[in-house]
């Protein structure tokens, strides 16, 4: 995910789990054989991945001008605190991303997965 700015940050993440979540309802009903508890539970972590990450978007630098000797210092160290702040934020986001994506393709029927390896090569 990219941080433009926290609106575009949130559509980000409301796309990419929208996305997931549409894939594992179109794969629960078009694939034959797939876990389909599996897959409505893997749409439910991904619903409450969203929320988490959602309310995680915001967070304030915890100092203000005063705390500081000059402007420059004051936003040298809120930049840097953002800029940590996000990096943590998307790390989380992106680790259980691909953790779900393990899921989805656990899910998958021996068949279908095979299938997959031989088109991607």
């Amino acid at each position: 995910i990219i941080m433009a700015n926290k609106r575009l940050l949130k559509k980000q993440i409301k796309y990419i789990c929208g996305d997931i979540a549409g894939e594992c309802i179109m794969s629960r009903y078009l694939i034959p054989g797939i876990d389909a508890e599996k897959m409505e539970s893997i749409v439910l972590e991904v619903a409450t991945l969203q929320a988490a990450t959602l309310k995680r978007v915001t967070f304030d630098f915890d100092k203000c001008k005063k705390d500081f000797a000059t402007d420059k210092d004051y936003n040298t160290a809120r930049n840097k605190y953002f800029a940590t702040a996000y990096k943590t934020l998307s790390e989380d986001f992106n680790a259980s991303i691909k953790a779900i994506v393990k899921s989805m393709n656990e899910a998958l029927p021996q068949a279908q997965k095979e299938e997959n390896k031989r088109q991607a090569n």
